[in-house]
């Protein structure tokens, strides 16, 4: 399974903020599949002007620190009310890692986001496939609502240690494999180090 949807939708005709481009440092797109494309950002993941952006959450889904801090901060206080409203899977467990779900955008130009939970990062072999679910997961959950357009965070390379050479190769190879019906996989990251590594990434794997 690995995806489940908020019971909050945001209603039809709501008032919701201007919709904006991203302030970015640099931009670099690349062919992902012949119906999408991808695009390396540095910059604010919280301002992307898509359909859904990805929150590097923690299984309990309450916020917490970085990106995802960043984006209860931005989307406002509603945004922990409807992920406290996802049902736990076992105690203090609303997400597990490598799974996803999705609740409305709220106060963000994103009309949704979608929480996925990265690995603590041990291993190659005992990290990757749980990278790898976590992108699947979340591209699943995005062509499931009809999206044309998501954005990422590197996701499990803050606080969760995962280098981030190795989760920029496994994250652009689940994204061509799992983009579905999308026409934009962004990712829009914090720090011209990690922009670097995920170009360099994609240039290695993804021609221009």
């Amino acid at each position: 399974m690995g995806a489940h949807v908020a019971a909050a939708r945001p209603a039809d005709g709501a008032s919701r903020p201007p919709r904006r481009r991203a302030s970015v440092a640099g931009v670099e797109r690349f062919v992902l599949t012949p119906t999408c494309e991808l695009v390396i950002a540095e910059g604010d993941l919280t301002t992307a002007d898509v359909d859904a952006i990805v929150n590097a959450a923690n299984q309990r889904m309450l916020g917490g620190g970085g990106v995802d801090g960043a984006i209860h901060r931005a989307a406002g206080p509603e945004l922990l009310a409807a992920c406290a409203a996802v049902p736990e899977v076992r105690p203090d467990v609303r997400c597990p890692t490598g799974e996803a779900r999705i609740t409305p955008g709220f106060r963000l130009p994103a009309r949704w986001v979608i929480h996925t939970v990265g690995p603590v990062y041990a291993r190659p072999e005992a990290s990757a496939p749980l990278l790898r679910a976590a992108y699947r997961s979340s591209l699943e959950l995005a062509n499931a609502h009809g999206l044309a357009s998501v954005a990422f965070p590197a996701v499990s390379c803050g606080v969760y240690g995962y280098p981030a050479d190795e989760a920029a190769g496994i994250s652009i190879e689940t994204c061509a494999a799992h983009a579905g019906a999308l026409a934009e996989i962004r990712f829009v990251l914090f720090g011209a180090a990690m922009f670097g590594a995920y170009r360099d990434a994609a240039s290695g794997y993804l021609r221009k």
